[in-house]
């Protein structure tokens, strides 16, 4: 029997306040969201038709481990994930158990802020055809997955539909204002040497990830959205790591390279994903979670 999954929720006594393409986001009071993870997946910037069981939960509890771990780095907007400590209006709402996250409420700066310790994906593409990335011109012949010298900065517009772009640290600070800029490469990189330290004691490569920052009531900058998850990252498994090829990896990129195989034109309606491309999926994303949590989920 197929394992249950919540493509879309819908909770008349909660006001929907966005539907993204895996969150629907709930507004609570004046300073509370929940967000809510469903089982739905993305590739190419199109929803799939079917869903990949127990994906939201694992982006949920992910998130969770992370922004404790990373408390002494960066205040975050979680309040709780524990389902008892919620409202009794989400409380009623069994399918909300598990994939929940109540956060306080933000103003979100319209960027996403992009880390690479490796090179690969849009980077690899953007380093072929330029040698740099974002602005950030790198050495001549470095292989495809190659680990940089040192991680780099490349923040990204985020578009309400459609691809982010890339960007130079230059558009950035236009868009944010340079202090506010600063600040967020300057978190974003201790994020990530913290996070990639710790997973590579776990046998995970973070090869690259991004992050988003809002600014709370009082001034201060959050780290808000969901961090470090196999859906924001590229995970890489340390064992089998080696450059010059694409990696198998623990995140979404096993669909995006299944997609590839097709000939479909990446745009809606996405096609029909395979069981056992699913039931694979599912098992990568419970293993990233188990290696980075030392628990079963």
């Amino acid at each position: 029997m197929a394992a249950q999954t919540v493509s879309e929720t819908n909770l008349s006594d909660l006001s929907l306040v966005h539907r993204g393409k895996v969150r629907d986001v709930y507004n609570i009071d004046a300073s509370r969201l929940l967000l809510v993870a469903t089982d739905r997946i993305s590739a190419f910037d199109c929803v799939m038709p079917n869903q990949v069981p127990r994906k939201g939960e694992v982006l949920t509890n992910i998130s969770a481990f992370w922004f404790e771990k990373l408390n002494g780095i960066t205040k975050n907007h979680l309040i709780t994930v524990d389902f008892k400590q919620m409202p009794e209006k989400i409380r009623k709402n069994a399918e909300l158990r598990g994939r929940s996250t109540l956060v306080k409420k933000t103003e979100v700066f319209p960027v996403e802020c992009v880390v690479r310790g490796y090179l690969e994906g849009s980077g690899w593409k953007d380093y072929q055809q330029t040698g740099e990335i974002c602005g950030n011109k790198l050495p001549k012949g470095l292989k495809q997955c190659e680990k940089l010298l040192e991680p780099i900065f490349t923040p990204a517009t985020k578009a309400a539909s459609g691809h982010d772009e890339n960007i130079d640290e230059t558009k950035f600070a236009q868009i944010i204002g340079k202090e506010t800029a600063d600040q967020l490469k300057t978190k974003s990189l201790e994020i990530y040497e913290f996070a990639s330290k710790y997973a590579l004691s776990c046998g995970i490569i973070i090869a690259d990830t991004k992050f988003e920052f809002g600014r709370d009531n009082d001034g201060n900058v959050l780290l808000i959205d969901e961090v470090l998850t196999p859906d924001s990252s590229r995970f890489w498994s340390l064992g089998t790591y080696q450059p010059g090829h694409a990696q198998p990896s623990f995140d979404k990129q096993f669909v995006r390279e299944y997609l590839e195989t097709l000939d479909w034109n990446k745009l809606p309606p996405a096609p029909q994903l395979p069981a056992e491309i699913v039931e694979a999926t599912t098992s990568r994303y419970l293993e990233a979670y188990k290696l980075l949590t030392g628990t079963e989920l």
